[in-house]
């Protein structure tokens, strides 16, 4: 069944165990939805931390004709867990498990079993510490569906920012920004602001690489040799571009006023500026997969988890923007 024709089903990914993944889908199950939801988790788990927060859920399994989603209520697909979770406290035994929840939303999504993925926050760090290379929610959607390259945006109300680069060492950026890579990025995502956000012809502003970008060569020539080459033959191709610009000066008001998107070099030139400007209702979204997914702009936060504390904003956010997108 193709879920975009009925009603659309969210698949909502619980992330690490151990964090706030599973408080933020629990508090988040009392809010009203116009879709199904459905939680790709180990159930215990979930009835366990609601227990914790003293948030009282019913639960059911996931079939194909779960009705939409009503308050107080959790569809799951039952994923089982390796080993016992402790709140707050990471365990590398339970890193498979995370990667097979994952694994399962992104394939579900391929055979149009659901409309799109939200994910909660994993942790890295962990994963990596079992064995598991894994750089990143983006990283690994793009290699599960084959997509030779993906575009990491991050969405502040109207604020869009997408990097040329996503995580990678400081160190490494600037002999990865290419002609070809920067050339697909804009292209990726150019077609995306259309073909997700309906916005006909899409302005993009885009930064420079080095300190005042460049400098006319003094502080960097990538933007003498690589850039700003590579946007002209854009432009000559009818995309809307502004830039190189000093990234510094990159998100004064009169470009926020102009801009649909800006696009910087590397994830901290411009990500700070998406959180600082709104976040706990920022969205992380990944450009040019053949599927929809959307998720929150924060980490696990094993500190916050059992504590019912931590804020659901972004995780609203990022399904709410999930359902607009199904809908256009």
């Amino acid at each position: 069944m193709n879920q975009r024709q009925t009603v659309p089903t969210i698949a909502l990914t619980a992330g690490e165990p151990a964090g706030v993944g599973p408080d933020l889908i629990i508090k988040m199950a009392l809010e009203t939805f116009p879709v199904r939801l459905v939680v790709i988790a180990d159930r215990d788990l979930l009835a366990a931390r609601a227990r914790q927060l003293k948030i009282p859920l019913t639960f059911s399994d996931f079939r194909e004709d779960s009705p939409p989603h009503k308050p107080g209520h959790l569809t799951v697909l039952h994923v089982p867990l390796a080993a016992e979770v402790i709140t707050g406290k990471l365990n590398v035994a339970n890193a498979a498990y995370v990667i097979k929840t994952l694994q399962l939303a992104g394939m579900s999504c391929l055979q149009q079993k659901f409309s799109a993925i939200v994910t909660a926050p994993v942790h890295k760090g962990i994963i990596n510490d079992a064995g598991i290379p894994f750089s990143g929610h983006t990283e690994f959607f793009a290699e599960l569906t084959h997509t030779p390259r993906v575009v990491m945006m991050l969405i502040a109300e109207q604020l869009r920012v997408a990097t040329v680069t996503t995580h990678l060492p400081l160190a490494s950026v600037a002999a990865t920004i290419t002609p070809q890579a920067l050339t697909q990025t804009v292209r990726i995502l150019h077609a995306d602001l259309q073909r997700r956000f309906n916005i006909a012809h899409p302005h993009i502003f885009v930064a420079g690489l080095n300190p005042h970008a460049g400098e006319g060569g003094h502080l960097g020539r990538e933007e003498i040799e690589i850039i700003t080459p590579t946007l002209q033959k854009l432009r000559a191709q009818g995309i809307q571009l502004t830039g190189p610009l000093p990234a510094d000066t990159l998100f004064i008001p009169k470009y926020l006023q102009q801009a649909d998107a800006f696009l910087v070099m590397y994830h901290d030139q411009g990500l700070p500026v998406v959180k600082y400007h709104g976040f706990e209702a920022a969205v992380n979204m990944t450009l040019g997969l053949p599927i929809i997914r959307t998720s929150v702009d924060h980490g696990s936060a094993l500190e916050l988890a059992g504590t019912g504390q931590a804020s659901i904003g972004s995780l609203l956010a990022a399904m709410q923007l999930a359902i607009k997108l199904c809908q256009n």
